[in-house]
């Protein structure tokens, strides 16, 4: 068994990622700051949900306290870093940009300097399917270009690669990225489309359908991305001196560097997630059309044939299935 670092374990990837390692029988150390960007009710709940676990112990630091992290790693000597702890939202990101390079950079880079320093085996870390910008086309693979962010957020989760890349290729750090796509499912962010929706459709509020519905999601449902992000982390990556110039793009390195796509590669309209909800519900939402807001992207779609042919594992989880494990664990949590 080993020692796991989880950041931003009080979050809602960070949280099923820690539960999952500790039913593993792994020794597991969850780290979160439990900012209030979202209601930290939630956050508190989650925590405490993984309070009684044998082999697991939580720590309230932040990721920008450097000397914290770094006496952490120092005194845990992990096997593996999970990086899940990042400042999140797209939108968000065009209101408060500084609390992205906060969070997702100085904090980014005192991971990488206390994995280096303490011989950490293994750093995989979140980066987000927001770096492909406004690439058009479909799927997104990660031999992609990715150089045209059309947010902070995007950008800083490009940047993580950049970083982690350097680390590798300089210490030998073995890292791996993980490109999230829409992700979803229980104890989900409250922030995120699927559960605005069902909070505002069964409290008879209309809904905001932006790009009047024309938008197309590559939805993700957790567990599918939790068994992705423990698959990789088992699946430590090599240096490959002699790897030739064609076979080197933004995901493949002659460093000990990987970036994975997880997503459930189909696909869902818009416009049939919300139909999904309503009989998950049984109840019809109201509907306000609005244009497409600044950040968004009209259509996600991940490439997995590198997943898949690494660690032999694909999302396969429909948006209808997954939409009602959501709404049965939205209605028992919150007692509606």
């Amino acid at each position: 068994m080993a020692k796991y670092l989880v950041t931003g374990a009080a979050g809602f990837i960070g949280f099923h990622t820690a539960k999952q390692l500790l039913s593993q029988g792994h020794d597991v150390v969850g780290l979160d700051c439990v900012n209030d960007y979202y209601d930290v009710a939630l956050k508190e709940a989650r925590i405490e949900l993984l309070a009684g676990e044998a082999n697991y112990r939580f720590v309230r630091l932040a990721l920008e306290d450097l000397d914290g992290v770094m006496a952490l790693h120092e005194a845990e000597s992990f096997d593996c870093v999970i990086n899940l702890a990042a400042q999140a939202g797209v939108r968000y990101s065009i209101e408060n940009p500084h609390a992205y390079v906060v969070s997702n950079l100085v904090g980014f880079v005192n991971i990488l300097e206390a994995c280096r320093h303490t011989n950490v085996g293994h750093l995989v870390y979140a980066s987000s399917s927001s770096v492909y910008g406004a690439n058009t086309k479909i799927p997104f693979a990660t031999e992609d270009s990715v150089d045209h962010p059309i947010s902070l957020y995007a950008a800083s989760k490009k940047s993580n690669e950049l970083m982690a890349h350097t680390y590798s290729h300089l210490y030998q750090l073995p890292t791996t990225g993980l490109r999230f796509f829409t992700v979803y499912g229980p104890w989900g962010r409250p922030d995120m489309a699927m559960f605005l929706f069902t909070k505002a459709i069964l409290e008879g509020r209309p809904i905001n359908v932006f790009n009047h519905g024309k938008m197309r999601r590559d939805f993700t449902y957790i567990d599918d991305i939790v068994e992705g992000v423990i698959r990789t982390a088992n699946n430590i990556p090599t240096a490959r001196p002699d790897l030739t110039a064609d076979h080197i793009t933004p995901s493949v390195s002659r460093a000990p560097y990987r970036v994975y796509n997880i997503g459930n590669n189909e696909p869902v309209e818009l416009m049939h997630m919300i139909h999904v909800i309503e009989n998950a519900l049984g109840q019809k939402a109201e509907m306000n059309m609005m244009d497409i807001q600044p950040g968004d992207v009209p259509q996600t779609y991940a490439d997995v044939d590198d997943l898949m042919a690494d660690v032999g594992f694909k999302p396969a989880t429909s948006i209808e299935d997954g939409v009602q494990k959501f709404v049965d664990w939205y209605r028992e949590f919150y007692g509606v």
